[in-house]
């Protein structure tokens, strides 16, 4: 699991190379994402809708959440199984050196997560303003500087990196705070093939951006995403170190559960 996670985060961060199109903003030598006519990170890809927001919406967590970040400590975090490599400054995470992963592991989750980068970042497409949310290690949703930033769709806020676009660009101005509520379920196997794809729910500062849509497979960069034969029960949610200061704050995590359980 651990080798796999890593991977996938190295993966994810060759995003800011390769053949360029139109723009600078992706790429036309990729595959075609299945039910689309448009390629992987494909930059001619209509831009998403921008709206407005009051920006992130802070949720203090409900009694049965794991709390993952309170501003304290990285005390449920790890890199490479060691001690959490990222630092804390006024109360915020910061990512630097490598990617972090939970030490308990998860599966079908309800996820708050508030995220900004300063203000004084130059940003560029892909490069300056990049990270992410791996959800079991290995199915990413994008956090990216997207606000007067353009990309390849696949590829900014909110987006099923590689996958989906979001369906509105509702990210706030650089230096200013952005929340995902984010809503998870595994895939269901029957034997060694996929009979329910994992699926997201994705509320980006208040605003749905995507609506119980399927990822095709685990993340990949540049490359048709497909499920691999085995998949894990439960696994880490990893925040990925793109080369940025990306910071993170109350950050909760809870089991969806099932209804009708005894109290």
């Amino acid at each position: 699991m651990k080798k796999h996670t890593m991977w996938m985060f190295g993966g994810a961060m060759l995003a800011a190379g390769g053949l360029q199109a139109g723009e600078g903003l992706g790429y036309q030598d990729t595959p075609i994402i299945t039910g689309t006519s448009y390629h992987v990170h494909d930059g001619e890809r209509p831009q998403p809708r921008i709206i407005e927001t009051a920006g992130a919406v802070v949720v203090t967590p409900p009694s049965d959440a794991t709390i993952l970040f309170d501003g304290k400590n990285l005390d449920a975090w790890t890199t490479d199984g060691g001690e959490a490599v990222w630092e804390i400054k006024d109360g915020a995470m910061v990512a630097t050196k490598k990617a972090i992963s939970t030490k308990e592991k998860f599966g079908a989750i309800q996820l708050h997560v508030e995220w900004r980068l300063p203000a004084e970042r130059k940003v560029n497409g892909q490069k300056g303003g990049n990270s992410g949310i791996f959800l079991m290690g290995r199915y990413e949703v994008q956090v990216l500087q997207s606000h007067n930033n353009k990309t390849y769709p696949d590829g900014q806020a909110g987006a099923l990196y590689g996958q989906l676009p979001p369906l509105v660009n509702a990210t706030s101005p650089q230096g200013e705070w952005n929340s995902y509520d984010i809503i998870f379920v595994p895939p269901v196997y029957e034997g060694d093939s996929v009979k329910t794809p994992a699926k997201v729910t994705i509320i980006h500062n208040g605003v749905v951006v995507q609506n119980a849509e399927s990822y095709l497979g685990p993340t990949s960069h540049k490359k048709l995403a497909s499920y691999p034969k085995t998949h894990p029960d439960t696994a880490p949610i990893g925040l990925q170190f793109h080369g940025d200061p990306m910071e993170y704050r109350n950050i909760w995590v809870r089991p969806l559960g099932e209804r009708d359980q005894p109290n």
